[in-house]
């Protein structure tokens, strides 16, 4: 878990990566921003390659608290339909769009973090699916194992910019285009039909 104290100089530095684009996050160019104690920064961290893994450990946080929020409170189509929708709406706050240089520059952070990330993506999709599956929603043949394999290769697929550049393919709507074929190949009827009702009201 990320330290409370580093929280608010992660949340300015975050803004510069995702609104200025700011990749470069070494102690200097970060002293040259003028917005960041790097004096008070260095206390939590020795190195960039840290402050990247901060930077991507609270990311997760922040994406754990949406999934967290929502789990328990709704069938399991629902659950889906609102982290989607949640993502959608704060997209803003993560870091995708600036997920290739970052993974160009800090690779060892990038990647332990990123694994960190599809681990508890595989561990939501396989409690939702169990749920859908006792719920009706989703069919009672699946492999759970398979599916939430299945998925997190669509998400690397997706963070690889040589499959989908940045400026041709939004995160955002590949995210969107993989969890609605997600849902489609593993609903009922009755659950496919409750998606697409659903879809309606959430505006997806």
């Amino acid at each position: 878990m990320v330290e409370p104290q580093l929280r608010p100089i992660l949340d300015n530095i975050r803004h510069q990566v995702l609104h200025m684009r700011q990749v470069d996050l070494t102690f200097d160019r970060l002293a040259q921003s003028g917005t960041v104690d790097v004096h008070l920064l260095r206390r939590h961290v020795n190195t960039p390659d840290e402050l990247v893994e901060c930077l991507l450990e609270y990311e997760l946080e922040k994406f754990s608290d949406i999934v967290t929020s929502i789990n328990g409170n709704t069938n399991a189509i629902d659950t889906m339909l609102l982290v989607s929708k949640k993502i959608a709406e704060r997209f803003s706050e993560i870091f995708p769009s600036v997920s290739p240089q970052l993974k160009l520059l800090y690779p060892q952070a990038w990647q332990r973090q990123f694994e960190k990330r599809l681990d508890f993506i595989s561990e939501s999709i396989r409690r939702n699916l169990n749920s859908g599956i006792a719920q009706g929603m989703y069919r009672s043949d699946l492999s759970t194992e398979l599916i939430a394999r299945l998925y997190l290769a669509r998400i690397i697929d997706i963070h690889n910019p040589e499959l989908f550049p940045p400026e041709t393919f939004s995160f955002e709507v590949l995210f969107a285009q993989a969890f609605e074929s997600l849902i489609r190949s593993i609903a009922t009827p009755e659950g496919l039909a409750y998606f697409i009702e659903r879809k309606k009201h959430y505006s997806i």
